[in-house]
């Protein structure tokens, strides 16, 4: 029994640590621009089927992986720039229909240009299992939590310790009192939505050596990230990513110990519960008015 509860406990925290990072995409985006950006799960799809295509085209990996983490981030400096920047003070639906649009670009241009069959990436450190009290754990799943708590780690160092960090939190709290002290907050939309973007093929090149990548992988990815931002209080990146590791716990038990069918499910059960019953999150949200 013990062996069985760690095995699912290993399996979410694994896959509830991408949630979290692309829970921290949302968080970055809302909290620059009150905006909630539903191509966040294409940025995830990006960056996996990019490390494939570089990797198979006969890059060294880490050539390959930085580039599909530099590309995606491009790709979203470009959607803001072309997308959000236009109607930038329109509301909130139209917004959300416009990242909706860019979503769908996105992935008919991935379905075209690399077609719609799955895709794996070799583990970054073999695939010799590791053998903890009868369960068994990836290497590659060490990569994803290793590199998602350093991630983690570096937001809450480029937030509390360095000048872009502060004003891009100072716009978050007021976004005209940061104008009125000089800070240029359009840059700081600018650079969310890369930074975001960059997160999120992070969090797909982690992934896809164990779950495989596609052209539509994204849009569940996606979605189970904003439940996670949701979760734990949006506009909050502890919550995001404490959200993100909840929600791939429970889905593991649920699957493990109900039924796989009920796996996609409990997210969106458990965003309903939420709504219902606590609509501002675990650890509360800044701002409730636009979600």
């Amino acid at each position: 029994m013990l062996a069985q509860f760690l095995q699912y406990l290993f399996s979410g925290l694994t896959v509830g640590a991408t949630y979290a990072l692309a829970a921290l995409g949302f968080t970055i985006i809302y909290n620059a621009s009150n905006v909630i950006n539903f191509a966040q799960g294409e940025f995830i799809m990006l960056g996996g089927m990019l490390a494939v295509y570089f990797a198979q085209a006969g890059l060294p990996l880490p050539a390959a992986l930085l580039l599909a983490v530099v590309i995606p981030a491009l790709v979203g400096l470009l959607m803001e720039k072309l997308t959000i920047d236009p109607i930038k003070g329109a509301e909130p639906v139209t917004l959300i229909i416009v990242t909706i649009g860019a979503s769908l670009v996105i992935r008919g241009g991935i379905q075209v240009w690399l077609g719609k069959g799955s895709h794996s990436l070799p583990a970054f450190s073999g695939d010799a299992p590791i053998q903890v009290f009868g369960a068994t754990l990836m290497p590659q799943s060490l990569w994803v939590l290793g590199v998602s708590a350093l991630v983690v780690a570096g937001l809450w160092f480029f937030f509390n310790r360095t000048l872009a960090g502060k004003a891009m939190l100072a716009t978050s709290v007021n976004r005209l009192a940061a104008e009125l002290v000089g800070i240029n907050t359009s840059w700081v939309l600018f650079m969310s939505f890369a930074m975001s973007a960059g997160i999120g093929a992070l969090g797909g090149i982690l992934i896809t050596p164990i779950t495989l990548t596609s052209f539509d992988v994204g849009i569940m990815l996606g979605l189970k990230g904003f439940v996670a931002a949701v979760l734990g209080g949006l506009g909050n990146g502890l919550g995001a990513v404490v959200g993100g590791l909840v929600l791939g716990v429970l889905e593991a038990f649920g699957a493990g110990y109900l039924s796989s069918s009920y796996k996609d499910a409990i997210a969106f059960v458990l965003i309903l519960l939420i709504l219902f019953f606590m609509p501002r999150g675990l650890f509360g949200a800044r701002v409730t008015d636009r979600v």
